[in-house]
């Protein structure tokens, strides 16, 4: 009966082979993630509450950005999501961290990594669908 919990907990407790940005296999110099529009739409999908509805959105280009004491691609985003109740409200800015030339996660905290970002029209995220 131990020996179920203990080999569960092998499978999921390291992460396994998931780069990450505690550095543990994201050594090295980063790639650019070629796929960063595909990749940034797909995290966003898991991102967002509702994505059905989404304006105004633009994105930079990544760029090398410290984080931790490290590089990684950052691409910055500006979009106005639509709210529960229907409405929209405030424009959100957000950065989306690459690791090892792919898309690891949303920072909700944004403004010191997007400062001088050059944003460009984003059409895809204004039609994600759910």
């Amino acid at each position: 009966m131990l020996a179920l919990p203990l080999a569960l907990a092998a499978c999921f407790g390291s992460g396994g082979d998931r780069p990450g940005m505690d550095g543990t296999q994201a050594g090295g110099p980063q790639p650019f993630p070629d796929n960063f529009r595909s990749d940034t739409l797909a995290l966003m999908r898991a991102y967002l509450n509702n994505p059905v509805g989404v304006r105004d959105a633009t994105m930079s280009e990544p760029v090398l950005r410290e984080i931790g004491g490290r590089q990684f691609y950052v691409a910055c985003l500006h979009f106005t999501p639509r709210e529960s109740d229907g409405s929209y409200k405030a424009m959100r800015e957000r950065a989306a961290v690459f690791v090892n030339g792919r898309a690891d996660r949303v920072l909700d905290r944004a403004g010191e990594l997007c400062a001088g970002a050059v944003y460009g029209p984003f059409p895809e995220l204004e039609k994600m669908t759910r």
